[in-house]
């Protein structure tokens, strides 16, 4: 199922962005873990829209609601379902939508998949809204794998032009806007308003370092950390890019810089650089692993794009209304960091077996 990840926890992800809710349910949770609401909320505000400038209008409080998994707040075993209801939709800014896809979305590859019969409303079911039921599972995760030792953290690395300075060593996960440099994130904001001002949207890319990982975890070939990361990471809405280490910058390097030095520091083996991101062959090697996502900008923009009248086959101009996010990136920084956590502990319980 399309809808669906994971092979020892097993997620799958339901909903349209205008349907009454949205949930998940989260398959092969262990039973006795205890999940702190408290903090599971304040993750899903980080995403959740309508709270500055550079989001949408949109307002939802983004409470999950758990039917099924828990008692109280520990797992019981069954699978974990959660839903977020949706309250403050507008379909009617979307009614024009069935006939006149919106240049950069799936409205017109959603309509030759299904038919013409897909929910438009809000971007049906390829909607970022879906990015909050991924946050409950990934949420729940990264409490599980804190309890492991092991830390999430990311950063927006840049946004149109701009990009960030300094290295991301600790959480930004307090900061209203989360760049490692507060100025390099103001500067980030003044581009986004401009941008916002002038009808149009701006991408960018998100930074995320995993930390405290054992060495071992993935697999070769195709079950790699990288094939698992990415399997999650772009099922994100308006990923395009993803890159490990030095990434694509490792192209331009010679071996002997790409290559990582091997040393000893108290007992353990580690490396003294990380161009290969924390991962060889696919398997971890126990230093942090680091990727970084790259997003497009929102194609929801004011300004005139060209189109197709799907009924009469004609090229029309089309101005797209309702309320969307000038740039995507900043409330797409938890999303990372969940995808990140679900394949990390998906992953883990994996060589859990193995052992």
């Amino acid at each position: 199922m399309s809808s669906s990840y994971g092979q020892n926890v097993r997620l799958t992800i339901f909903g349209q962005s205008h349907s009454p809710a949205i949930g998940m349910t989260l398959e092969g949770i262990p039973a006795g873990e205890t999940v702190d609401y408290a903090k599971l909320q304040a993750f899903l505000k980080r995403r959740a829209p309508g709270q500055n400038a550079w989001s949408t209008a949109r307002k939802e409080a983004d409470v999950p609601e758990f039917l099924s998994g828990l008692v109280g707040n520990t797992t019981c075993g069954a699978p974990l379902t959660a839903i977020i209801r949706n309250t403050d939709t507008r379909s009617k800014d979307y009614s024009d939508l069935a006939i006149r896809p919106r240049p950069g979305h799936a409205d017109y590859t959603a309509a030759l998949k299904y038919g013409g019969h897909q929910d438009y409303a809000g971007g049906g079911h390829f909607s970022g809204r879906l990015t909050a039921a991924l946050c409950i599972a990934g949420g729940i995760c990264l409490q599980l794998l804190g309890k492991e030792g092991v830390s999430v953290i990311s950063r927006i690395a840049s946004i149109g032009g701009v990009a960030d300075q300094g290295e991301l060593l600790r959480s930004t996960a307090e900061k209203a806007f989360p760049t490692v440099d507060d100025s390099c994130g103001e500067k980030m904001r003044r581009a986004i308003a401009e941008a916002k001002e002038a009808g149009d949207s701006l991408g960018g890319v998100v930074e995320c370092a995993i930390l405290g990982l054992p060495a071992g975890l993935g697999d070769p070939m195709f079950d790699g950390m990288e094939n698992r990361i990415a399997a999650i990471v772009f099922g994100i809405p308006a990923v395009k890019g993803l890159e490990f280490g030095e990434g694509f910058g490792a192209a331009a390097l010679h071996g002997s810089k790409n290559n990582d030095p091997y040393t000893v520091k108290d007992g353990k083996i580690v490396t003294e650089s990380n161009h290969c991101g924390g991962i060889l062959g696919g398997i971890t090697n126990g230093m942090p692993l680091v990727f970084r996502a790259a997003f497009k900008p929102t194609p929801s923009i004011a300004l005139n794009q060209q189109t197709v009248n799907l009924a009469t086959m004609q090229t029309e101009t089309l101005a797209v209304s309702g309320r969307h996010d000038p740039c995507i990136v900043p409330r797409a920084v938890p999303v990372v960091e969940a995808a990140a956590a679900i394949a990390v502990y998906d992953a883990l319980l994996q060589r859990r077996k193995e052992l």
